[in-house]
């Protein structure tokens, strides 16, 4: 009889025997779900006429409202209604409250209208309006962005995708989805996973966030070790510029180097060059073994040396490489329900993640299993153990992707989403634990496998004295590795003013130009990405 979790838990370490392979282990459709209507009720938006009070979880600049930007009219709401239908124009105050505030609840604006349309061509009408009468707008997909970019910082218009949901085509030869952008990930992974594909893409929040905000935004997520960002992975895209232009380049060519890849472009650039409606993205198919580990590691030297060697040994099957402090296991443990620790033995600092899918269940079984026996017999990996079934599959990869949930349950969190070299990515983590002492609490977690690394900063409430250690020293730090200030989270209001911190000066102003040339009137998502002196 097969041993439980439990049992292999509390084997010795030296055991290979506690690793035993389960084949085609898929995950469970149960992942942690960001769900923004759970702010619903706790604020309520600001009239327009009001000075509005913001309370922003970051040093942001207090930008003041442009002026050259018109307020709404009841005329405006006429013309709305005239091309959207009554349905489609939301000004009912609890709807337009949810829209408002970001799922952490710490960025908040005060629009007075939530529009809704059902395709490219009514995007297209709202938009020549907007441009023609210069009403700011705010692009919106499922609103479950960590930096403030999906929702208005005053009194902006916000055009949800949500009612562009259609899935227009399937090549189930080359594996090519065509979609609009306000599809769930979570529900167009359903469907080209019946069609013996996945999705590139795999995101904690992927039960309620839109493909299109994912493209706007360049998610990364748990797959991009194996599959690559979505760069690599959207052959098209179709956008609404701010002046109505319904740019078609909706191409599933796999090669097509006629003149400028202007997709790139909108890939990205978080909702500020155009409205992305329709997608075309590459789906790899779907692999019929599947294996999840959950190993602790002494220190983070062992989690890099263990990274070196899951690349060269596992190779072609490695499709997730995830770590995370002991604190972040702590956190799980008292905040997410449902989850136990797959490790209650361990006492370790460190914790790794590793996903492998392939096609030969044989082959891959072989091949993790020498190489868990291998790490050990190193002493690499002190302790672990390899899901049984799909509850246990589930249980660690709740654990991983429910960090960011159960951060916010504490009080006031600080995220900063960081590009570092591998080598020092863990090095920030000590020494913000160094700045702050026991003022609050310091997370370190991520994707190993790409040098994404996520430091969550925890207390009970903002402190103005704890965000002065934290920033600009953060950014100062990254910096100074030549790292990225946004990996995979975006710039939006939380980091527009401090992008020089990785990117040059002529960069910079290389982007104004670009923006002032497809938004001149600077209608779309303002005060994001880039800073104001620029524009």
């Amino acid at each position: 009889m097969p041993h439980t979790q439990h049992e292999f838990a509390n084997r010795t370490a030296n055991s290979c025997r506690r690793f035993h392979w389960i084949p085609s282990v898929q995950h469970s459709p149960c992942r942690p779900r960001i769900n923004v209507e759970t702010y619903e009720g706790q604020y309520s938006a600001n009239k327009a006429s009001e000075v509005q009070k913001r309370t922003f979880g970051s040093a942001a600049t207090q930008i003041q409202r442009n002026p050259a930007y018109s307020e709404l009219t009841s005329d405006d709401v006429s013309y709305f209604k005239s091309i959207l239908g009554d349905n489609g124009v939301i000004q009912d105050e609890d709807r337009i409250t949810v829209a408002n505030v970001d799922w952490m609840g710490k960025y908040r604006g005060a629009s007075q209208l939530l529009l809704l349309p059902k395709s490219s061509v009514e995007v297209s009408k709202i938009l020549s309006y907007c441009n023609t009468r210069r009403l700011a707008v705010v692009p919106q997909g499922g609103n479950t962005g960590l930096v403030g970019g999906s929702v208005p910082v005053y009194d902006e218009v916000i055009v949800s995708l949500a009612g562009m949901n259609k899935i227009i085509s399937f090549d189930n030869v080359n594996g090519i989805l065509t979609c609009e952008a306000g599809c769930v990930l979570e529900n167009l992974s359903t469907f080209v996973e019946n069609e013996g594909c996945i999705m590139p893409l795999d995101l904690g929040a992927k039960g309620s966030c839109h493909i299109g905000g994912n493209i706007s935004t360049n998610a990364g997520g748990l797959r991009f070790i194996r599959y690559g960002s979505l760069h690599g992975n959207v052959l098209g895209l179709e956008a609404v510029l701010a002046d109505g232009t319904i740019l078609d380049m909706l191409t599933t060519l796999r090669k097509d180097n006629t003149g400028y890849d202007l997709k790139h472009l909108f890939i990205g650039s978080e909702g500020s060059l155009g409205v992305v409606t329709k997608i075309s993205v590459l789906t790899p198919a779907k692999l019929p073994s599947t294996n999840v580990a959950f190993l602790s590691c002494n220190d983070y030297t062992s989690c890099q040396k263990l990274l070196l060697a899951a690349r060269r040994n596992l190779g072609e099957i490695l499709s997730a490489f995830e770590f995370m402090d002991n604190n972040c296991i702590d956190l799980a443990m008292r905040h997410l329900e449902g989850v136990q620790n797959p490790l209650p033995a361990s006492q370790t600092k460190f914790y790794v993640l590793i996903e492998t899918t392939g096609s030969d269940e044989s082959y891959d079984k072989t091949k993790l299993e020498a190489f868990l026996l291998r790490s050990m017999e190193d002493g690499l990996v002190t302790d672990g153990v390899i899901a049984q079934d799909i509850s246990q599959a589930s249980n660690f990869w709740r654990i991983r992707e429910g960090i960011s949930e159960a951060s916010v349950k504490v009080g006031a969190v600080h995220k900063y989403d960081l590009s570092i070299p591998v080598e020092k990515l863990y090095d920030i983590v000590e020494e913000m634990r160094s700045r702050l002492g026991g003022k609050a609490e310091v997370l370190g977690y991520g994707h190993l496998g790409d040098g994404n690394l996520h430091l969550n900063i925890l207390s009970s409430k903002y402190d103005n004295n704890i965000l002065a250690q934290i920033e600009p020293f953060v950014y100062e730090w990254t910096s100074a590795q030549r790292g990225s200030i946004s990996a995979e989270h975006g710039l939006g209001l939380m980091k527009a003013e401090k992008i020089h911190f990785s990117k040059s000066p002529e960069a910079v102003q290389l982007m104004g130009s670009i923006k002032k040339l497809l938004d001149p009137n600077l209608i779309l998502n303002p005060y994001k990405v880039l800073p104001q002196s620029v524009l």
